[in-house]
C-alpha cells in the first residue's frame, strides 16, 4: 500500500492543493497555520490526503496522519522530508510543538523535550539545545560581572521595533532598581525592522549603561517556536496556554541567571500583549520571579510606542519622530537603508 503514496509540495500551497489540505487538517481537529513556507502532502491511489506537515522557517507544524493510515511509518516520511526541506534552506536546528500525548512518536524521530505544559510539548531536534543556550547566556553575564556586585538581578525581554526613547526610560527605570539587567532582544525575524538592525540600534544607544547585559532571544523566547496554536481549538484557550509555555520557559531560564524580577512596560494599545502583561503577572510569582510594571514614558501626554514611531516613518514627519526615538535610531531612519526601508513597507 505504502508503494503506492503519490507525493505534493508546495512553496507554499495554494489554490485546490491548499483548500484540500486545510480541509484535511480540519478533520484531524488541526487548524492551518498562515505562516507555512513549505508544506507536504501524502495521497493515496484515490488522490485523498492521508497525511501531512509543514514548515515555517525552523519550525515543523501541522503535521497530521489520517486515523485509517496510522502506525503505518507515515509520520517518520513526514518528518524527515520536512527536515532534509529545512536543511536545504540553511537550517539545521529545529523545533516543533504538538499535543503532550505524542511525545513518544516525536521522541523515536529524533526530537527532544524543551517543555511541557497541559497543553503543549515544546521539542528541539538537538539534545543540549536549551542547555547550550542558558550556558552561552552565563558566559556572556559571568565575564561583564564578574568582580562587581551582583545581588539583584533583573531582566528585559523586548522587541525593539525600533528601539524608542520608551525602551531607554523603561531600561533606566529598571537599572535604577537592580545591579545588573539582562535584556533579551527577540531573534525572530518576523518584524518591521530586521534582527540585525534591531539589535545593533539597542546595541548603540545603550553603551553608556554599564549594567545592561545584552542577550538575543534565540529561539526560546516570545517566537513562533513558543506561540503555537494550530491544535489546540478554543482560541481564548491556545493564547492562554502560548502565554504558559513562553513563560514557564523564561522561568527555566531564569535561575540559571540569577534573575528574581522582570520588568515590563504598561500596554496601553495591544491587547494581545497586555493579554501577556496578565498572564506575566500570575505565572512568574508562582516560579519565585517578581513582575514590576513600569508606566510608559509619554510624549505630550501619549505613552511613547514603536508602532507609533512606524506610522510616523511613513508620514515623513521627521521633528515628531525626533523627540520618540535615541539619535542613533533617528540617524538609521534617515539613512539610505532606513528610508529604503520604509518604501518596502509602502510597496
Amino acid at each position: 500500500m505504502l508503494e503506492n503514496i503519490i507525493f505534493q509540495e508546495g512553496y507554499p500551497f495554494s489554490g485546490r492543493r491548499l483548500s484540500n489540505m486545510k480541509e484535511f487538517l480540519k478533520q484531524m481537529v488541526l487548524d492551518y497555520d498562515e505562516g507555512i513556507e513549505y508544506s507536504l502532502s501524502l495521497l493515496n491511489e484515490e488522490y485523498e490526503i492521508i497525511g501531512c506537515g509543514s514548515l515555517e522557517a525552523n519550525v515543523l507544524k501541522c503535521i497530521a496522519i489520517s486515523s485509517k493510515y496510522q502506525g503505518m511509518g507515515l509520520a517518520a516520511t513526514i518528518v524527515s522530508n520536512l527536515v532534509k526541506e529545512a536543511y536545504n534552506q540553511g537550517r539545521s536546528h529545529l523545533f516543533l510543538f504538538t499535543k503532550p500525548n505524542n511525545r513518544a512518536m516525536f521522541e523515536d524521530l529524533g526530537f527532544y523535550s524543551i517543555l511541557k505544559t497541559e497543553d503543549i510539548l515544546f521539542m528541539e531536534n538537538s539534545k543540549q539545545g536549551l542547555k547550550n543556550y542558558i550556558e552561552l547566556l552565563k558566559k556572556e553575564s559571568d565575564s561583564k560581572m564578574k568582580g562587581k556586585p551582583n545581588n539583584r538581578i533583573g531582566a528585559i525581554v523586548a522587541n525593539c521595533n525600533p528601539f524608542t526613547n520608551g525602551h531607554r526610560y523603561l531600561i533606566e527605570q529598571a537599572t535604577n532598581q537592580c545591579d545588573w539587567i539582562h535584556l533579551f532582544i527577540l531573534s525572530e525575524n518576523k518584524s518591521a525592522f530586521p534582527t540585525e538592525v534591531r539589535y545593533e540600534l539597542v546595541r548603540q544607544a545603550i553603551k553608556d549603561m554599564d549594567n545592561v547585559i545584552l542577550h538575543q532571544t534565540s529561539d526560546y523566547l516570545i517566537s513562533s517556536a513558543t506561540f503555537p496554536t494550530y491544535f489546540i481549538k478554543e482560541k481564548s484557550k491556545a493564547i492562554e496556554a502560548n502565554c504558559r509555555l513562553d513563560l514557564e520557559l523564561f522561568a527555566r531560564i531564569a535561575p540559571k541567571l540569577r534573575i528574581t524580577v522582570r520588568f515590563v512596560g504598561t500596554e496601553p494599545y495591544c491587547e494581545v500583549t497586555s493579554s501577556y502583561n496578565k498572564a506575566m503577572n500570575k505565572i512568574l510569582p508562582e516560579y519565585g520571579i517578581e513582575v514590576k510594571e513600569i508606566s510608559r514614558k509619554k510624549d505630550m501626554g501619549k505613552p511613547i510606542s514603536a508602532s507609533q514611531v512606524r506610522k510616523i516613518m511613513q508620514t515623513g514627519n521627521l521633528d515628531t519622530l525626533r523627540k520618540l526615538v535615541p539619535e542613533t535610531t533617528y540617524q538609521y531612519i534617515v539613512s539610505e537603508e532606513g528610508r529604503k526601508l520604509v518604501k518596502s513597507w509602502k510597496n
